[in-house]
């Protein structure tokens, strides 16, 4: 890894999941982390329930858009977080993989994707430990 390490996350629509932990990770690690998204289907927008939920816990994530996974992105990563893209995203050696099975937020109630969201703040945090104490 390099001074700054660089995380990938990554979900089917790179809408929901990975654009929350790319907002926690962000405010969490600041410039210490490299912070990357993308998705095997991207959508048009992020989810607007994920909007609310991060917009509640105090992070924007209004400025994301679901970006397509690309071998690239993989191979600039150092860690790669899968969110359930399953066989999609590609596997290079000397990363770290590690896949978060976490529920879509995709037509979910406010009160679900809360659940969600505070799961990845709790992942986010213990990344932000190993990787930039």
């Amino acid at each position: 890894m390099t001074d700054h390490p660089t995380v990938l996350f990554v979900c089917v629509h790179n809408a929901g999941r990975s654009q929350m932990a790319a907002g926690f990770l962000q405010a969490i690690a600041g410039d210490r982390i490299d912070v990357r998204s993308a998705g095997s289907e991207p959508k048009d927008a992020i989810n607007p329930v994920a909007v609310q939920a991060m917009s509640e816990a105090g992070i924007d994530i209004t400025t994301g858009t679901p970006k397509l996974l690309t071998i690239d992105a993989v191979k600039q990563a150092d860690v790669v977080i899968t969110m359930g893209c399953g066989d999609a995203c590609p596997i290079f050696p000397g990363k770290r993989y590690e896949d978060w099975q976490l529920d879509d937020p995709a037509g979910q109630s406010i009160e679900s994707v809360r659940v969600i969201r505070d799961e990845i703040r709790s992942r986010v945090e213990t990344l932000v430990a190993e990787l930039a104490p």
